[in-house]
């Protein structure tokens, strides 16, 4: 039996002591851990947090808010459906006040005399008649200056009528008022002077200058230039001034100088304008006879002939000489290859507020 026991050798003891120290160890060193778990872990409890606080602020503070408004709305309200009643009773109190003035108004045009009606009617009449006899005297005050022979008054006609305090009549005296044709105009120039003043164009001009004269007012100034190349006063030494339409002297003098013209040179408009714009004071109208585009300006000629475009551009130029807002009334006796005159010259007397005409042979 002795023999059959393991011996126990001392390397076995002591690594069993040692496994048994080592497991004792780790057994009271998971105690010690454990307790000291227990007793800080404290107890549960509800934390507030500043964040979450503010939040609970805000929601109270809007639904606090969201009652005041609330309560504006209501009150709005009420204002609102004040205000509609009070208007809609200021719509009835104006709707009675219209009925009543239209009740008002058909009771007096149904009191309105006749009588009194047609008498206003007859009024008028009157009034209408006076106005007839004013124009009339008006006219003849005119007739008065000087006399004239003609078919009649066509002033209604054509709309030319003479007004102001201060008169001009330019009349074109250059070689082409002696015809209408351009062949008759070269023929014309070779002959006499008793022939060309005769011509029928230039005797229809000078009556058209003697009828506007017949029209001047007796309380009016008068002046009357003849231009071609150059531009004269008809009454001798009168450039530059007024003449008293009275004067019969210096009328009569005008026509006579008239009279013995013999058309002839060309045409230059543009020195009849300066002319014009010389007087002192300005004319109130300016009356214009011609029968086309200038042939001249201020610079001398350096051709013997002269296109329709540079004609036109002389013209412009002789415009822009005009006095200043002074009416430019014009009486065109055209002449052929000339077609685009006539417009410009309308469109000067519409930019002037004055009047165009190109009249026929027996007026006036």
């Amino acid at each position: 039996m002795a023999r059959n026991r393991r011996q126990l050798t001392p390397f076995s003891l002591s690594f069993l002591d040692i496994m048994s120290c080592g497991f004792g160890a780790a057994v009271l060193l998971f105690l010690i851990i454990k307790h000291n778990i227990d007793s800080d872990v404290p107890k549960p409890q509800i934390i507030s947090t500043p964040d979450s606080q503010s939040e609970v602020s805000l929601l109270e503070e809007e639904i606090r808010l969201g009652e005041i408004t609330l309560v504006e709305i209501k009150n709005t309200i009420e204002e609102i459906k004040n205000e509609i009643v009070i208007t809609e009773g200021l719509a009835r109190r104006i709707t009675e006040e219209i009925d009543k003035l239209s009740g008002q108004q058909d009771a007096l045009l149904a009191a309105s005399d006749n009588t009194e009606l047609d008498s206003l009617k007859a009024a008028l009449v009157k009034l209408e008649q006076q106005k007839i006899i004013l124009e009339s005297k008006l006219e003849e005050s005119g007739e008065a200056s000087r006399q004239f022979s003609g078919d009649g008054d066509r002033a209604y006609v054509s709309g030319l009528k003479m007004s102001g305090k201060r008169l001009l009549i330019l009349i074109d005296s250059s070689a082409s008022m002696l015809d209408e044709t351009i062949v008759n105009i070269l023929r014309r120039r070779n002959m006499s002077d008793v022939r060309k003043r005769k011509s029928p164009k230039w005797q229809h001009s000078i009556k058209i200058v003697e009828w506007l004269s017949a029209k001047f007012p007796l309380d009016s100034q008068f002046q009357i230039y003849n231009f071609n190349t150059e531009t004269n006063a008809l009454a001798a030494n009168t450039k530059g001034q007024w003449l008293d339409v009275r004067d019969k002297a210096k009328l009569d003098d005008a026509f006579n100088t008239l009279g013995k013209l013999i058309p002839a040179k060309g045409t230059n408009l543009e020195k009849a304008f300066i002319a014009a714009n010389q007087l002192n004071p300005k004319p109130d109208n300016i009356y214009l006879i011609t029968d086309g585009f200038p042939t001249q300006g201020s610079k001398s000629p350096r051709k013997t002939t002269i296109s329709g475009k540079d004609r036109a551009k002389l013209f412009n130029k002789a415009v822009e000489k005009l006095p200043a807002r002074t009416p430019v009334n014009i009486i065109l006796t055209p002449i052929e290859g000339d077609p685009y005159a006539a417009i410009a010259f309308w469109r000067l007397s519409r930019a002037t507020q004055g009047s165009f005409m190109s009249p026929s042979k027996d007026w006036p």
